[in-house]
């Protein structure tokens, strides 16, 4: 493959992602949560302690509405600030146990989706595919040291 035809299979596959991401977060999403707010919950569920300015930065949103949309989450007992023991001015987000459950149920109804979509498949295709998003995570999508706090 030619380095000019690469582009286009990984925006079909990025347009693919995109749109199972929309369609899970329409279905999936509690009620009573803006996508927003389930989008944020997911990336601080995945990433387990986050500081509002990276979930600002990869959301990608402003800094006031990141901080206002962590109150929300906050007030509905989904997620908690945690102060820095080494540096009390530095606040980190997590979920609460509530959110917890919540992102776990979502997480559990998500593999659901993706093993029934893969159920055809031999375990060779399977640990091929696993393979691949590992090397994709690790060569193309993590983005040095932020992307690993």
């Amino acid at each position: 493959m030619g380095q000019t035809d690469f582009p286009y299979p990984f925006v079909a596959f990025l347009t693919a992602v995109s749109a199972e991401i929309d369609e899970v977060t329409h279905i999936l999403k509690p009620e009573g949560l803006t996508p927003v707010q389930f989008t944020m919950l997911g990336f601080i569920g995945v990433n387990r302690r986050v500081t509002p300015s990276l979930i600002s930065e990869r959301m990608p949103m402003s800094m006031p509405n990141t901080s206002r949309e962590l109150k929300k989450l906050r007030e509905k007992g989904l997620c908690e600030r945690v102060e820095d023991p080494k540096d009390r001015r530095k606040q980190y987000v997590r979920l609460s146990r509530e959110g917890e459950g919540l992102i776990n149920d979502v997480f559990a109804q998500i593999e659901d989706r993706f093993h029934e979509r893969v159920k055809l498949l031999t375990d060779k295709d399977r640990l091929a595919i696993s393979q691949a998003m590992e090397l994709l995570h690790t060569k193309v999508f993590t983005k040095g040291p932020a992307a690993e706090q």
